[in-house]
């Protein structure tokens, strides 16, 4: 009706009142119009959502951005941008994710996952897409706390970031934990971690059922990723480097730093690619999977290592379907050890290294190594330490071989001719000196003859077969090293 004026909620007009008093006290100036759309942006979607509560009748917080939000907000996505951080990486904004993170860690009841941990229910920290410079690690979460996420944005270490810290660190500051686990089901997704060669990417500590996945983490000094402790963390569909590459870069000697140093037991690493470290995984936990994985860090010929099994007498690791570009698996005192399906590229292979003589329950099979023709074989030992004294259960191959030494557990071979003796040299091809453990031989006579015969030698991996009496005739031998225990 002509003549009636539209009133506006009490609460509607003091926020387009607090927005508008903040917008005209700028100076008109073109610089200070940048700023001002940093500083007020967060201001409008605040506002929005505000606004947005009220008009559904719900009740809310009028608290200003950069301090804390009421424990009656209704969402539990926590913009990182609404505490001040600054999206376009200018300002540092530690400050702002600490308060965000202090909101985040607030649980909306009281249920608990494992005991004393506080289930957050889903509650996210969500950075918007920005690009974030920080100059202290964003330790997540600040209790024990699970079912919680941070998500979608850009992470940058200043100049000055602490050397011997990460980017995000998962741990408490708490001295109280449950099971020693600090955390659990946290997710750490769709992160871009630039540390800016001052220090690590990622720490995950005493956590329970971590998932990263979807990050690009880059430029660390130290570790891409850290595990210690806890179990059953997922690393997956990441890239890791400590420089930005995609191979043939002129600095590989240099390349220090490990991509992934897992510390822990249980845990999956798989569709990840490590493009530059000195060591792509070092591996000094139990009964871990790693599968899908390219390494194409630093060369073996360079000085670096794709896989690194540092768990001397209890490695009980799996590694499958993996691609070794150039790098090699480096085992020590490999115990219950499985490495199957997977391509070595350019005389990449795998080393056994002894450290205490101890190798039981080995298994590599069913793999493809391609090289350059160097005779390098595809499987060594490493014995500068001191021999393998205690060996048991371990085969090697069969295995698809081009351009390198097949290296085997398992012999066969014939020989053929007319005489009394036949002897069969398997020292170019298993793995072990001077040890057979089965023999299987068969005649194939030419002749009417059937003479007396018998195993008469196994020395130095060379088998001698004997006859009563000279016939013509074909040896097939077949030898095997897998079987029984060897004790010097």
């Amino acid at each position: 009706m002509a003549g009636i004026r539209r009133r506006y909620p009490p609460a509607k007009c003091f926020l387009l009142f607090l927005l508008a008093a903040n917008i005209f006290c700028s100076d008109g100036s073109p610089n200070h119009s940048v700023h001002l759309f940093r500083t007020h942006e967060p201001m409008r979607l605040r506002s929005e959502s505000i606004l947005a509560s009220l008009a559904a009748g719900n009740r809310t917080s009028l608290s200003p951005p950069g301090s804390s939000f009421s424990a009656t907000t209704l969402s539990r996505i926590f913009s990182v941008t609404n505490y001040g951080a600054d999206p376009m990486g200018i300002a540092d904004s530690t400050e702002a994710f600490k308060l965000a993170l202090a909101d985040a860690s607030r649980s909306p009841g009281n249920h608990h996952l494992m005991s004393d941990i506080a289930d957050l229910g889903g509650s996210e920290i969500d950075l918007g897409g920005g690009t974030y410079l920080i100059s202290s690690p964003i330790v997540l979460p600040c209790n024990p706390v699970g079912n919680f996420k941070i998500h979608s944005g850009s992470l940058r270490a200043s100049d000055n970031f602490p050397s011997d810290r990460y980017v995000i660190e998962l741990r408490s500051n708490s001295s109280q934990s449950s099971d020693n686990f600090n955390s659990e089901f946290v997710t750490i997704s769709g992160i871009m971690v630039d540390a800016n060669n001052r220090g690590g990417g990622i720490s995950v500590l005493n956590s329970l059922r971590t998932t990263i996945i979807g990050c690009y983490i880059v430029h660390f000094s130290t570790d891409g990723i850290h595990v210690d402790s806890g179990h059953e963390t997922l690393i997956t569909n990441s890239f890791i480097g400590q420089h930005i590459t995609a191979g043939g870069s002129w600095l590989e000697k240099q390349y220090s730093g490990t991509g992934i140093r897992l510390m822990s037991n249980d845990n999956m690493i798989t569709d990840v690619i490590i493009f530059s470290a000195a060591v792509g995984i070092l591996v000094a936990g139990q009964a871990n999977t790693i599968t899908g994985v390219h390494c194409y860090n630093k060369a073996t010929s360079f000085g670096g290592t794709g896989i690194y099994l540092k768990l001397p007498g209890l490695t009980q690791t799996r590694i499958t379907n993996c691609y070794m570009d150039f790098t090699s698996i480096v085992a020590e005192d490999p115990v219950q050890l499985y490495i199957s399906g997977s391509f070595f590229l350019g005389d990449a292979n795998v080393v056994l290294r002894s450290v205490k003589g101890v190798m039981r329950g080995v298994h590599i099979v069913g793999n493809m190594f391609d090289g350059s023709g160097a005779d390098i074989s595809i499987v060594q030992l490493d014995e500068t330490a001191g021999a393998f004294t205690a060996v048991d259960r371990v085969v090697v191959g069969p295995n698809s071989v081009e351009g390198m030494h097949v290296t085997s557990t398992v012999g066969k071979a014939s020989v053929s001719g007319n005489g009394t003796m036949w002897a069969v040299d398997f020292k170019p091809l298993l793995l072990f000196t001077n040890r057979i453990d089965s023999v299987q031989y068969a005649f194939l006579l030419d002749g009417t003859k059937f003479p007396g015969h018998a195993l008469r030698s196994v020395s130095e991996n060379r088998v001698v077969i004997e006859s009563a009496a000279a016939v013509q005739a074909t040896v097939y031998v077949q030898v095997e090293q897998c079987g029984g225990t060897m004790r010097m």
